[in-house]
C-alpha cells in the first residue's frame, strides 16, 4: 500500500460511464474498468487516513460551439445524463463519503483538472505539495493534469494499477514522460 502523510492527495480523475463503461461515449473499456478495484483501495486508504480525495470531472454542453473538444470527440459527459455519473462501485463510494470534509468533487471543461477551476488555491490551502494522479485517460487528462502540477512545483505520484487509456501507445508514452520529464514517482 501507498505510504501516506497529510501532503499528500489522491486525485480520482475522470472515471466516468462515458470514459470507462462498454457503452460509454468515448470509454477505455476494459482497461479502464480494470482500475476500479485499485482506485476503491486507494480512496479508503486515504479517507481512513484523513487525506483528501479529489474527482475532477469532465463536463460539457452538447455540441458547444466554442469548445474545442467538440471538433474533436463524439458529445461524452453531457451534463444531468448518465454518462457523466460516476463509473461503478466509485459512484457508490462517492456517495457514500460525499459529505466528508476530505472528499471535494468539482467539474471542469478542459484536460487538466488545474486550467478554469480552483484545484491549485484548494490544494495550497489544505498545505498539499504531492499529487497521486489515478483515473482515465493516462495520455490526455492525466497527462495535462501533471503537467500543470509539475508547472505549479506539486510533486507526482502515479500509481501503474490505476490509470488507462483507450490508446495503449499513447498511455506507454504518458507512464514514460511522467517520470522521464516531469520526474514523477511511478510505481
Amino acid at each position: 500500500m501507498v505510504s501516506l502523510d497529510k501532503t499528500t492527495a489522491l486525485l480520482i480523475i475522470d472515471y466516468t460511464n462515458d470514459f470507462v463503461a462498454d457503452e460509454g461515449a468515448l470509454t477505455t473499456g476494459t482497461p479502464g474498468q480494470k482500475l476500479e478495484d485499485e482506485i476503491l483501495k486507494l480512496a479508503n486508504s486515504f479517507i481512513k487516513n484523513d487525506n483528501l480525495v479529489i474527482l475532477p470531472t469532465d463536463l460539457h454542453k452538447k455540441d458547444e460551439p466554442f469548445h474545442p473538444e467538440t471538433k474533436l470527440f463524439p458529445p461524452h459527459n453531457l451534463k444531468d445524463s448518465w454518462g457523466h455519473e460516476l463509473y461503478g462501485e466509485i459512484q457508490n463510494w462517492y456517495t457514500q463519503n460525499a459529505d466528508r470534509d476530505q472528499v471535494y468533487y468539482f467539474d471542469k471543461n478542459r484536460y487538466s483538472a488545474f486550467v478554469n477551476t480552483n484545484l491549485d488555491n484548494y490544494l495550497r490551502t489544505h498545505k498539499i505539495d504531492t499529487l497521486l494522479l489515478t483515473g482515465v485517460c493516462t495520455d490526455i487528462c492525466i497527462l495535462q493534469t501533471a503537467i500543470s502540477a509539475y508547472n505549479l512545483n506539486y510533486k507526482i505520484r502515479i500509481d501503474q494499477k490505476a490509470v488507462a487509456s483507450f490508446d495503449p501507445i499513447g498511455h506507454e508514452w504518458a507512464i514514460s514522460h511522467f517520470k522521464n520529464c516531469l520526474g514523477a514517482e511511478i510505481f
